[in-house]
């Protein structure tokens, strides 16, 4: 009798697995590089298709506004500091600040065992174990290496060139300067076309592990596109295909005003992004809108072939991107700060058709780092430690969210650098920017005031506001183990120091 129950337990057991294993959900991520929230409309049909089938997150915020630390906090659910990646490793010295910390676990390692799981495009979440090269990962690892290694065998050649890149001054470990060669604002045609092209690319392989996939298992892709990233190496038509009556440039493109950091004039972003006229920005954003719609075409091709392999229906499917673009906002040039234009982010939830979801739009704040919590809940996957993000199924399910806050951090560009610090609560967003002994911070009402034009850090009326923001900052970074710190009495001595200047008459500056 009692083996007869323990056989009857075994297949109870088994039966249980079976059905858990029914339950799990194909996952489809898609990840632009470098896109700005506000340009998604008119040039992105398909995208818009996916919003109106999903919910769109207006209020959505990355980690870090720079590629390989934004993306260790995507994968992991963990902000920065606890990540340990805080910058792009492309300085030898300070390599080793742009790798994530050995033993994390991610979403790879831990859905790549009952999923089919794919990578497809840009790979720049660097890990110690070296994710991408280690043999026992079980995820097809499908880079811009196997695009580069493609296109030289069809005797093809890649788009940019150095004639799409300038250098600018980087610190080094917070305390020399080298020359880096960045990319600049230039542009020009790709001449092998569109069939050659990475996101052309990136897309069809895609395309073909959704319809080469192990049907035995729910699959995981993760597509990450490249565009609309520099260089602006772009083929035709999408060259060609936005002129400047297509669009209104905002009114904060190509101007600098007297409330934002002069420490970023240190950095690429102002060292660059200075040059260049308002007039010379509306060319660019030809240029850069282009992109917008050529990658709009790429996702296209790839929900398309979802459909037809059956799996569009089925699939969570998460459209974001790494990080916004400044393209000439506050004068500024990439990403690599805080403001609404390089840390804000697209970011829609697809659920399956089943899943009946009550919200079409949420309008509070999130951060990227609640993306992998989410996809854990929904597939009733237990977090492997204490995540830093919030599921997102609270919403989904028209429930309360718990959430007032949210972090960001930049600690340098390809080497540790001026580290800028932000805490955004509600509506208003708090920016400490630090280079050497010096720090500027900003305050801004992002709802009144989006393109973020009036610093009310020199208004007595919200002095309370700068003083809670600053203290509910300082916390965060002590928490979590932040390799700076902010300077006592912030507040007053940077009140002191440049409210004189800042009073004067708002005067255009290049």
């Amino acid at each position: 009798m009692k083996k007869y129950f323990i056989f009857l337990l075994s297949i109870c057991c088994a039966a249980f697995s079976v059905a858990q294993e029914k339950e799990l959900t194909p996952v489809i991520i898609i990840m632009a590089d470098q896109l700005r929230s506000d340009v998604l409309g008119e040039l992105t049909p398909n995208i818009n298709a996916l919003k109106k089938d999903g919910v769109n997150f207006t209020r959505a915020y990355c980690a870090v506004p720079l590629c390989a630390p934004s993306r260790a906090s995507f994968f992991t659910g963990l902000y920065a500091n606890r990540t340990g990646s805080l910058i792009n490793p492309w300085e030898e010295e300070d390599k080793k600040f742009g790798n994530t910390k050995a033993g994390i676990p991610n979403l790879y390692s831990i859905m790549e065992k009952d999923w089919d799981s794919y990578h497809v495009g840009k790979q720049h979440f660097f890990t110690e174990e070296k994710i991408d090269k280690n043999p026992k990962s079980k995820t097809k690892w499908i880079t811009q290496q196997t695009y580069s290694d493609w296109v030289k065998a069809n005797n093809k050649t890649k788009p940019g060139g150095k004639q799409f890149k300038d250098n600018a001054p980087e610190i080094v470990s917070g305390a020399h300067t080298r020359l880096r060669s960045y990319s600049t604002p230039v542009f020009d045609i790709y001449k092998d076309g569109i069939d050659y092209f990475l996101d052309h690319y990136i897309a069809s392989e895609s395309i073909a592990a959704i319809k080469n996939r192990d049907k035995k298992k729910p699959l995981l892709l993760n597509a990450m596109f490249l565009a609309p990233h520099p260089p602006f190496s772009i083929p035709e038509p999408y060259y060609s295909m936005v002129t400047a009556k297509d669009f209104t440039l905002p009114e904060n493109v190509g101007q600098w005003y007297f409330g934002q950091s002069p420490l970023q004039m240190y950095n690429l972003t102002g060292f660059i992004g200075s040059r260049y006229s308002r007039q010379q920005w509306a060319e660019i954003w030809t240029k850069y809108l282009g992109l917008v719609k050529l990658l709009d075409d790429e996702v296209g091709r790839v929900i398309n072939a979802l459909k037809e392999e059956g799996l569009y229906d089925k699939a969570i499917i998460v459209f974001t991107a790494d990080h916004g673009e400044m393209l000439g906002s506050h004068s500024l040039w990439q990403k690599m700060c805080m403001y609404e234009e390089s840390a804000k982010v697209p970011l829609v939830v697809k659920l399956p058709k089943s899943f009946k979801t009550t919200a079409k739009e949420y309008g509070a704040l999130v951060s990227l780092v609640d993306v992998l919590p989410t996809l854990l809940e929904y597939n009733n996957l237990q977090a492997p430690q204490k995540l830093d993000g919030h599921s997102l199924m609270p919403i989904l399910e028209g429930k309360a969210f718990d959430r007032n806050s949210i972090f960001i951090q930049y600690d340098g560009n390809g080497s540790l650098g001026g580290p800028q610090r932000c805490v955004i609560r509600n509506n208003y967003k708090l920016i400490v920017d630090m280079f050497k002994d010096e720090a500027f911070v900003e305050l801004y009402d992002t709802v009144k005031d989006p393109q973020e034009k009036v610093n009310l850090m020199f208004d007595e009326n919200f002095t309370a506001t700068a003083d809670d923001l600053i203290a509910e900052l300082s916390g965060y970074m002590q928490r979590t183990g932040d390799r700076v710190r902010l300077p006592k009495g912030l507040r007053e001595n940077f009140v002191m120091q440049y409210k004189k200047g800042i009073e004067k008459k708002d005067k255009s500056q290049p």
